[in-house]
């Protein structure tokens, strides 16, 4: 099923993001993520992409597998920032050779080393691309707090728009920890002209090491509430590990109440975080 269908629907859909294993040929243990996963009801599964194809095979593989196995559909990402058209169209033969329907089309990060003047320098070139062969539902990212690479909110807003005018079907946002910093991009994209669907994206904080790398990864702010409750139970695992997904849990009790009916988690491979936040919120989700 291609996901724009399902965001059509008026019901409130909850999905996943998973990664692909690292190690060549090691897929159980995700497959083992996918199949726990797909058992509490998500509406799809998002499965990322290595910088310059470096989990191409495995994307499409895991993918595959969610939507043959499990039954679930499935969500795969493409980047494009240091690939040619050539491997784009190959990758992209791939994935419709294995009945892939949803892509997430994004830039991806630079990986070490990049020089500047390749292909593909922002995702709306891909996004074009994947319009031109046709035939697929293609997604794309926002983010709340403004792209780390844009300094200007109002210019970052401008490009997503012209993003949206290339084909995305949908977007999803980058991780945040306060939703009034959603709620304000909302009616900023909505008042530029952009009336696709917008998915909230949540990330569980469950241990200390995540806060940093949160920050430095996304640029994402973190309340003065968050930021006391991670010094309060860092040093306790267990307590940090309740405390965030109490957290997530009242961010996606709240956008709900505020009318979201698409809610994105960033498991981090973890089902049980997933399991545990649904079970929290059975009668509101479904």
């Amino acid at each position: 099923m291609k996901i724009k269908e399902i965001l059509e629907k008026d019901q409130i859909s909850f999905s996943c993001e998973i990664f692909p294993p690292k190690k060549e040929g090691d897929f159980s243990e995700v497959f083992r993520v996918v199949d726990r996963i797909s058992k509490i009801g998500v509406d799809f599964i998002s499965v990322t992409y290595g910088a310059g194809g470096s989990t191409s095979k495995k994307t499409t593989e895991v993918a595959a597998y969610t939507q043959d196995t499990c039954g679930t559909t499935s969500l795969a990402h493409l980047t494009c920032i240091d690939s040619n058209p050539e491997q784009i169209k190959c990758q992209l033969a791939d994935l419709r050779a294995n009945g892939i329907e949803n892509i997430m089309a994004l830039r991806g990060d630079k990986p070490k080393g990049f020089t500047e003047g390749g292909y593909y320098t922002h995702a709306i070139h891909l996004i074009q691309e994947i319009r031109e062969i046709g035939g697929f539902c293609v997604g794309g990212a926002c983010y709340p707090e403004g792209h780390v690479e844009c300094p200007h909110k109002q210019d970052d807003i401008a490009y997503l728009k012209e993003k949206v005018d290339a084909g995305v079907d949908f977007l999803t946002t980058q991780m945040f920890f306060d939703n009034n910093l959603f709620y304000n991009f909302l009616y900023r994209a909505y008042a530029a002209g952009i009336s696709v669907p917008i998915i909230p994206g949540i990330m569980p904080i469950i241990n200390a090491r995540q806060v940093k790398r949160s920050t430095e990864l996304s640029g994402a702010t973190m309340p003065a509430r968050f930021l006391a409750i991670a010094d309060k139970f860092s040093d306790d695992p267990q307590a940090m590990e309740q405390a965030g997904i109490a957290y997530a849990t009242d961010q996606i009790v709240d956008l709900v109440a505020n009318g979201i009916q698409h809610i994105h988690l960033y498991t981090m491979n973890r089902p049980q975080t997933a399991e545990k936040i649904m079970n929290n919120l059975s009668h509101i989700l479904r």
